[in-house]
């Protein structure tokens, strides 16, 4: 188990370059995290919901990914709430505090991760567990399902990542060992020093040092890099993507909703040659825009009241009008529809909210939830593929002028296409398809010259390799497997 000092000090990265790891060195591995909060999800081979994180840890495990991997997921719909996921399928909302509290149902859940657990142990090893947050929130240790009472049942050994970049690694990677009750501090059988700028030679005497305070060995510091491409799990990172619009590319803003989803959507676009995106809800860089895209949210009808609100939809209607390309995605095609409406209270009290009037559809908020991979024709492009996850039915007003974006391989139809400039689609994924961002990029080709989209499959291999060589190069493998066979 990887196990953390706090929230983002990498657990999901180390953990995704060690399956891969794993993987190259001939055994089976597999991903599990008991319980993640994220609002990046993806949807299984056999249609049932999980975090993004486990899905791309698997795939660097090279295989599929399965509700085992990830029992439990919470995605937050509000500052207090979140809906829970239980073993792939929504279990409806609940509060922060009726969540946290030890009661029957808390147990049950415990019973449903640790089979979990269970079941995944019997198909693969060794299995690459993670922790969330920070091991040492003592108040809620009677009520952790995903941390040491897990590394227990699973009879891990736990590996402690702490995070040098934000400071105080000592303090907190002491304090986490130290808060421990006995019975898990025998679990934890070292440290890995994560984000480290710098000549590494300047920290020897802090591996020393660590060593002595936590009487457990440091197996390796990891150094910080920016030029390897992992998807990411949490929206924090969005941070350092709110730049501006350039010359010479073909610009590309992605509306920063309040609920945003899935943002993993947009991970081979940013990376194409020919494009600048960037996340924003500037209404000026809306305007400098050659392509808006509305992105999936969890809330559709919030963001929708707050985009409304704060300027952004009347900045996008302007933009559109000026010839800009809207795309919407999810909950984004939803907004761009004339109505959304929610007669059964899914998301709130609000019943009825306009939409931004840019496609003919009307939105029906449901109970049940869309999960499912799909392959399917974009346009008059085929062998195209992406996964749905969706509360909602979109259908055409009367009268509608569009037609279908999409043709499944069933003949079922999906989104609206209007026009190049104005679309909307349910598919998330549908842009990592060449042939989706080529169609998208054609009507600014002349203008702005250069490369055809390549395959993002054959790209994110490429980086789970690029990332298994660098924590290998880092970390004393000899140590971890001797430590992962060692009997206590």
């Amino acid at each position: 188990m990887l196990a953390g000092t706090g929230s983002d000090v990498g657990k999901s990265v180390i953990a995704t370059a060690l399956c891969r790891i794993f993987r190259q060195d001939g055994y089976s591995p597999a991903p599990f995290k008991a319980q993640n909060m994220a609002l990046n999800s993806y949807a299984t081979p056999d249609g049932f919901e999980i975090g993004r994180a486990q899905a791309v840890q698997a795939e660097a495990a090279g295989v599929p990914c399965h509700t085992d991997m990830n029992p439990l997921l919470l995605k937050p719909s509000s500052d207090h709430t979140s809906q829970v996921v239980l073993n792939g399928k929504p279990m409806g909302n609940c509060g922060a505090y009726d969540y946290f509290r030890k009661d029957e149902g808390r147990e049950v859940l415990r019973k449903e991760v640790n089979a979990a657990f269970d079941r995944l142990s019997s198909h693969y090893n060794p299995i690459v567990m993670e922790g969330a947050g920070s091991i040492s929130e003592i108040n809620l240790r009677d009520t952790d399902l995903v941390n040491m009472p897990m590394a227990r049942h699973a009879g891990a050994k736990v590996i402690l990542v702490a995070d040098i970049d934000r400071g105080g690694v000592f303090a907190s990677a002491y304090g986490s060992i130290a808060l421990q009750t006995p019975e898990d501090k025998k679990l934890i059988k070292g440290i890995i020093v994560n984000k480290f700028r710098g000549d590494l030679r300047l920290f020897d005497e802090g591996v020393r040092i660590l060593e002595d305070i936590c009487k457990v060995p440091v197996l390796g510091v990891v150094p910080y890099f920016k030029d390897i491409h992992i998807e990411e799990e949490d929206s924090m990172e969005l941070a350092g993507k709110q730049h501006n619009a350039v010359s010479g590319k073909v610009n590309v803003a992605v509306i920063l909703l309040r609920h945003i989803s899935n943002f993993t959507d947009f991970g081979m676009l940013e990376r194409d040659p020919r494009v600048n995106l960037y996340y924003t809800n500037n209404v000026e860089e809306i305007g400098k825009a050659d392509i808006i895209i509305l992105p999936g949210t969890k809330s559709t009808i919030d963001d929708l009241y707050e985009i409304r609100r704060n300027g952004v939809a009347e900045a996008v209607l302007r933009a559109h009008k000026d010839g800009t390309t809207v795309l919407g995605i999810c909950g984004g095609y939803q907004m761009m529809g004339l109505s959304v409406n929610d007669p059964d209270g899914v998301e709130g009290s609000t019943k009825r909210m306009p939409g931004l009037g840019l496609l003919p559809v009307d939105t029906v908020m449901e109970n049940s939830k869309v999960t499912r991979q799909v392959s399917f024709r974009f346009r008059d492009n085929d062998g195209c593929n992406g996964y749905e996850i969706h509360m909602g039915r979109t259908e055409p007003a009367a009268d509608a002028k569009c037609t279908s974006l999409n043709t499944f391989t069933d003949g079922t139809k999906d989104g609206c296409f209007v026009d190049e400039r104005t679309m909307g689609t349910y598919i998330h994924g549908i842009l990592d398809n060449p042939q989706a961002i080529d169609s998208l990029l054609a009507p600014f080709a002349s203008a702005k010259n250069g490369n055809q989209a390549t395959s993002y499959t054959e790209f994110k291999q490429q980086q789970y390799d690029l990332l298994a060589d660098h924590v290998r190069q880092h970390i004393n493998m000899p140590l971890l497997y001797k430590i992962m066979s060692e009997d206590d």
